[in-house]
């Protein structure tokens, strides 16, 4: 038996060598639809980390509060850009009552917009947001100059701003802003502070933004009362699902709710630890979906695979019937050529993988160098799956020409010109 394969090995790699432009060729296929699946599930994999390394970034011991809203697990309709009015300033404030969240480090309110900011000469589009004392805890914010506004220019409707490190680059350049007025709406605001450089964080440039006291935001700029959203920071992670429904309970009382089902709320309130369980089950169902699809390719590699064969078939008519005369049986004759097509999509499936595996490394560095932070993860899984694949897809496309050489009559072969 072992003779045996080593003589259907020996006669296979003698045939492809023998049409080598054709073999590579055939494999080529196979090796584009295996480097597309590594690729896809490495990127897949890479933008999964990316995404719930930002989420990460927000820490694991906040609470969000969005307004409108969901199913248990799905986002409220906010998400979808649609403006719900329904959480406010006084919202916030009941739920940093430590008598009604006790776990509640600190709580932070938000109501963000666009505008032009503008200091003699230089102007500048970049993000507003009004937001309250509390964003230097929940947010793990740092002043670089001045200070942050206090509690009371929160409520007063204070005309002061504190200035994104690249808001204050490109408005002031190398002068010192703190005391300078900068004017947005037509609207003169007191620079009092620079924020420490922070990058990007869940998605968002924290450096590209001006920060304005919540009220001020709300009654000068926006001429809203509603807030976007609230962020609380808790004492411990392990006391979320504890604070999370009592700011449930404070909510209901704020918005007069006597249903505590939670079937008439209309607000979302989420914890990070949901929020990554619910992106990873989003991203996985995704980044599987898109190696499905990548794995189509190989069905087309696969009828070029049988295409070859059932040439190679007609090609070697002569030889098999030969073989055949000299006392070959269907099995050997078939074997070989089932072993012909497992061998091209192998060594495709192998090629694939190198080549998915350093394509995946030049995509990772080249995001590291963007500053994304974007895990490198070719997986065990898909170079199984790829390898698997390809095989499967040899020895199916190939089963029909093997059967075919096999069923040939030997002296009907022997005439074949």
């Amino acid at each position: 038996m072992l003779e045996f394969c080593k003589q259907c090995v020996k006669i296979s790699t003698k045939a492809l060598l023998t049409n080598k432009g054709r073999s590579f060729l055939t494999m080529l296929g196979i090796i584009i639809g295996v480097a597309a699946v590594i690729i896809i599930m490495a990127v897949g994999a890479g933008a999964q980390s990316l995404i719930i390394n930002q989420v990460k970034s927000l820490g694991t011991d906040i609470i969000g509060i969005l307004p409108g809203a969901s199913e248990e697990e799905g986002p409220p309709a906010t998400i979808m850009g649609i403006v719900i009015t329904t959480l406010t300033y006084d919202d916030a404030q009941a739920i940093n009552d430590k008598k009604n969240v006790p776990n509640a480090v600190e709580t932070v309110a938000y109501y963000k917009g666009m505008g032009t900011a503008s200091w003699g000469a230089n102007s500048y589009d970049t993000n507003l947001s009004g937001t309250t004392v509390g964003y230097l805890t929940v947010e793990n914010g740092e002043i670089e100059q001045g200070r942050f506004f206090t509690k009371e220019e929160e409520t007063n409707l204070a005309k002061v701003a504190v200035l994104g490190s690249a808001v204050k680059e490109e408005l002031f350049g190398e002068s010192d802003p703190v005391g300078q007025k900068i004017k947005i709406k037509k609207q003169n605001f007191e620079v009092i502070g620079v924020m420490k450089e922070r990058g990007t964080v869940a998605f968002q440039n924290n450096d590209d933004q001006i920060f304005l006291p919540l009220k001020t935001m709300q009654k000068l700029i926006a001429g809203v009362n509603h807030i976007s959203m609230i962020r609380i920071k808790i004492d411990d992670q392990a006391n979320a699902a504890r604070a999370m429904e009592d700011i449930k309970v404070i909510l209901r009382e704020q918005h007069e709710i006597k249903d505590q089902s939670g079937a008439n709320d209309d607000f979302t309130v989420r914890s990070s630890a949901q929020a990554l369980e619910m992106i990873t089950t989003i991203t996985d169902a995704l980044k599987f979906f898109l190696a499905a699809m990548a794995a189509l390719s190989l069905l087309v590699g696969g009828i070029g695979i049988m295409n070859i064969m059932l040439v190679s078939v007609t090609e070697r008519t002569r030889e098999i019937g030969l073989r055949k005369a000299v006392g070959a049986s269907n099995k050997s004759i078939m074997s070989q050529f089932l072993l012909e097509a497992i061998t091209i999509t192998l060594a495709g499936g192998s090629a694939g993988i190198i080549t998915g595996g350093l394509v995946a490394v030049l995509i990772s560095v080249g995001a590291r160098v963007l500053g994304y932070d974007w895990d490198l993860v070719v997986s065990p899984f898909s170079i199984f799956l790829a390898l698997a694949v390809s095989a499967a897809v040899g020895l199916i496309f190939g089963l029909y020409p093997a059967s075919k050489a096999s069923r040939l009559q030997p002296v009907e072969a022997l005439r074949h010109e």
